[in-house]
C-alpha cells in the first residue's frame, strides 16, 4: 500500500463501514469484540495513527438535533403514527426556540443508525419517538447509553429502562378511563392491546385498568387480547373477542387507532355503541372526535411533551443531569361511553 493508511483502507480490508472503524478504534461497546480486535489488528499492521485534529473537529457542536421516528404500519403512506404528528410540530418549534436545527429521519433497527449521528457530527443529540417491540429495542438504548450519546425518548418511565424518558402517566390514564366506565355501571371489561414488557406503555394502561377494577371489588382480571396500534389490528381483536362468547359491556383500548377498529367491528356485528358495549381509546388523535359515536379517550399533552423532550435533550448536551418526567393523563369524555346504565 502506497502512502499513509486511512480509516477507509482499514474499512475495506476489514469489510466494515468507516464509521465502524472509528468506533472500533475508540473501543466503543457498540462494536462487538471480534470486530474491534480485527479492526485494531489491521490498523496496527498498517501503522495507522488516529488524526487527533480531525477527531477533535468531529466533536464540535453541530447545533442540530436528530428526531428519529419509528416506522408504524399506517393506512396511508406516511408510516407515522398520527399521534406523533402533533408532537412533531411541537418539537420543531421548540428546537427552533432553542437555536437548533432539526434533522428528521426514520429509525433503522438493523444497523448502526443509533451511533452515526453524534459520531459523524450530524447532530448533537437524538430524540426517539416510538419503538415497536421494546424487547427488541432495549439493547439499542443500552448501547447508546454506553456510547454516552445524548438522547431522550417518548416512552414508558421506568428506572430499569435506559435513557431519559418523557411520558404520559399511562397508569393514571388506564385507571381514570376504567373508573369512569365503572361509574357508568359497566361490569364486564375487556382490554385490547399488548399487556407485557414488550409494550410497556400499553402495559401501564392495562395495570391502571386492573387497579381500578380491583378497587371496585372485581374478583378476576379483565379479558385481554393483544393488538398493535392499527385499526385493522383493533378490528381483528374485537372479532376474536366477540367470537369467544365471553360477556363484555366495556372495551378499553390501548390506543385510539385500536378503538376505531373495534368500533368498526361492533358496527359490522350490529352491536350498538354505547348502549350494548362502551368503547374508550387512548391518545386523543384528531379522528377520535369524528367517530360514530365520538370516542371517549385519554388526552396526552403533545405540545408540552415536545417542549420537554427538546429542553431535556439540550440540557443533557450542556452536561446537566436530567430525570424522567411523567405528564398527567386527561380524560376526554364523549358519547362512546353513554349515559349511566340503569341497575
Amino acid at each position: 500500500m502506497k502512502g499513509k493508511a486511512t480509516s477507509f483502507d482499514i474499512a475495506h480490508l476489514a469489510g466494515v463501514s468507516q464509521s465502524t472503524v472509528s468506533r472500533a478504534l475508540r473501543n466503543s461497546p457498540l462494536v462487538n469484540l471480534e470486530t474491534r480486535e480485527k479492526v485494531q489488528a489491521i490498523a496496527k499492521e498498517l501503522n495507522y495513527k488516529v488524526d487527533k485534529n480531525a477527531s477533535s473537529l468531529r466533536q464540535k457542536s453541530s447545533r442540530t438535533l436528530a428526531l428519529l421516528l419509528f416506522e408504524d404500519p399506517t393506512a396511508d403512506d406516511s408510516m407515522i403514527n398520527p399521534f406523533f404528528l402533533s408532537m412533531l410540530g411541537s418539537i420543531t418549534r421548540a428546537t427552533a426556540q432553542e437555536g437548533y436545527d432539526l434533522l428528521v429521519s426514520f429509525q433503522q433497527l438493523s444497523d448502526d443508525w443509533h451511533a452515526d449521528y453524534e459520531d459523524t457530527n450530524k447532530a448533537d443529540g437524538i430524540i426517539l419517538l416510538g419503538y415497536g417491540d421494546y424487547m427488541d429495542y432495549q439493547d439499542k438504548l443500552t448501547k447508546l447509553e454506553q456510547q454516552q450519546t445524548h438522547f431522550v425518548l417518548w416512552g414508558a418511565v421506568d428506572k430499569e429502562h435506559p435513557g431519559i424518558s418523557i411520558a404520559c402517566d399511562n397508569f393514571q390514564g388506564g385507571y381514570k378511563m376504567t373508573q369512569h366506565l365503572i361509574q357508568k355501571g359497566r361490569k364486564h371489561f375487556a382490554f385490547i392491546g399488548g399487556a407485557d414488557s414488550h409494550c410497556p406503555e400499553f402495559f401501564e394502561r392495562y395495570r391502571g385498568m386492573c387497579h381500578a377494577l380491583s378497587q371496585a371489588g372485581a374478583k378476576e382480571l379483565p379479558i385481554q387480547i393483544d393488538a398493535i396500534t392499527t385499526e385493522e389490528s383493533g378490528y381483528q381483536a374485537a372479532i376474536l373477542l366477540l367470537n369467544s362468547g365471553q360477556k363484555v359491556d366495556a372495551i378499553v383500548c390501548a390506543s385510539d387507532l385500536i378503538a376505531i377498529g373495534v368500533m368498526r367491528a361492533l358496527h359490522d356485528q350490529k352491536l350498538s355503541i354505547p348502549q350494548q358495549i362502551a368503547v374508550v381509546g387512548y391518545d386523543n388523535i384528531l379522528a377520535a372526535s369524528f367517530t360514530n359515536p365520538p370516542l371517549t379517550t385519554v388526552h396526552q399533552n403533545t405540545k408540552l411533551a415536545g417542549e420537554m423532550l427538546v429542553k431535556s435533550l439540550v440540557s443533557l448536551i450542556k452536561g446537566e443531569r436530567q430525570q424522567p418526567r411523567l405528564l398527567p393523563a386527561e380524560l376526554v369524555i364523549r358519547q362512546s361511553c353513554g349515559a349511566a346504565l340503569k341497575p
